[in-house]
């Protein structure tokens, strides 16, 4: 059994470095948004700019996710942060040197998921680490709820940024926040679990790795269906997610701050999901919640796009409906895989479901702009939301589901389901 000793100091410490740095991030990123909404109001450079974000980070994912599993957590994830740092630095010098370039932004934008694709399955993967099974679908809530409140302040301190500051200055609090978070990681002991070997790995060694993690997903049939539900509902939101900034825009009539507003609705959401989560142990199990959530956010979403344009408000309180759900969802499918995935694969798991989830969303952005065009975007917050919500329908009728949300483990063998004698 790990040892899991003072895991609440050890939580302060991180949650104060990543909420700084969130919060830094996510005024960065909507400040992004707004400039290129406003520069070139075109859902096909939105879409490109999200590519560029999720695209190298989904192709090295499964292979980062071999190399966390086998290196320190610890600092992967320090040298994760300082790397997306450097990459903004280098943003911020070009528009300082009045290079506004689409390129180099989609270039660096490209580069910052690269640090990611090691950074968030490190993260995920520590936190079975140092905190109690018992305790983790409350550390999960407690994690989007400090996402929830950097997605209410980021977009309003981004949109006061971006309109006191040219858009290089405003790239600088990025940095600020990684170096925030970098430095809280230096007080903090992340153990790490034992595997088999510790040589450096050669491909043969990678690629055995690698097939070990969709191993351990396709031998526990409820875990695939998850992954696969889960999949297609990312492919559906991921282009909604995009256009949201173009739907205030051109659908409501709405400008920078009617955008920031949507953003903080969002957050406020997933405050309240994340708050409840982190507060209250559900009594439904985490599979069914699931489930649920994918049919109140396809519902909020799809009712979005048939609003009129003068019901802004009904707007912001339906993404306030889609918020938490998306938090209810997040913790708890975080939590499914830390329960039935063994710590020493964790890392390769997180990694392979965001690859195997945002791949084929790459492809379908590919489509966002001229779907967008073509159709209009609310027609296209219809047709994906009831898609969503038809999902979370059909989900309700999976065996292999049920029995992951009854705390059956399917994984097929007779082994701990987390390896770890606890």
């Amino acid at each position: 059994m790990y040892m899991k000793t003072h895991w609440k100091k050890k939580f302060v410490l991180i949650w104060i470095g990543q909420f700084m740095s969130l919060i830094s991030s996510s005024a960065v990123n909507f400040a992004i948004i707004i400039w290129l909404s406003i520069e070139h109001a075109s859902a096909e450079v939105l879409a490109y700019s999200a590519i560029a974000g999720m695209l190298p980070a989904a192709v090295i994912g499964p292979f980062a996710g071999v190399y966390i599993d086998r290196w320190d957590r610890k600092k992967t994830m320090m040298l994760a942060d300082s790397f997306v740092a450097l990459c903004t630095m280098v943003m911020s010098i070009s528009f300082y040197m009045g290079h506004e370039s689409l390129f180099l932004i989609y270039l660096m934008l490209g580069l910052r998921s690269v640090g990611s694709a090691f950074h968030m399955p490190a993260m995920q993967a520590a936190i079975p680490m140092i905190a109690p099974e018992s305790e983790l679908l409350r550390i999960a809530g407690v994690n989007q709820t400090i996402q929830s409140i950097s997605s209410i302040a980021g977009p309003a301190f981004g949109a006061l940024a971006i309109s006191l500051m040219p858009i290089g200055n405003v790239l600088l609090l990025d940095i600020g926040g990684a170096v925030i978070a970098v430095g809280s990681l230096l007080f903090v002991h992340i153990p790490n679990p034992k595997i088999a070997e510790k040589a450096k790995a050669s491909f043969a060694q990678v690629w055995n790795d690698l097939q070990g993690g969709f191993r351990e997903i396709m031998h526990n049939k409820g875990l695939m269906w998850l992954f696969l539900f889960s999949t297609v509902v990312t492919f559906c939101v991921m282009p909604i997610a995009v256009l949201f900034p173009l739907l205030t825009l051109n659908h409501f009539h709405g400008g920078k701050w009617e955008m920031s507003i949507i953003e903080m609705m969002w957050g406020v959401g997933m405050l309240v999901g994340g708050g409840l989560i982190g507060l209250f142990k559900p009594s439904l199990g985490k599979v069914l919640l699931i489930n649920c959530t994918y049919i109140v956010l396809g519902s909020s979403l799809a009712v979005s796009g048939y609003l009129p344009s003068g019901t802004f408000l009904i707007f912001a309180g339906l993404t306030v409906v889609g918020g938490v759900a998306a938090a209810v969802y997040n913790a708890c499918f975080m939590t499914v895989l830390q329960e039935e995935v063994r710590p020493e694969l964790m890392g390769r798991v997180f990694s392979l479901y965001f690859s195997i989830a945002i791949i084929p969303t790459v492809l379908g952005l590919l489509g966002t702009g001229w779907a967008a065009d073509a159709i209009g975007v609310n027609y296209l917050f219809i047709i994906l939301g009831s898609l969503i919500a038809w999902i979370g329908v059909l989900s309700f009728f999976s065996k292999p589901l049920r029995t992951l949300s009854n705390g059956q483990n399917t994984r097929g063998d007779v082994t701990s389901k987390r390896g770890v004698g606890v």
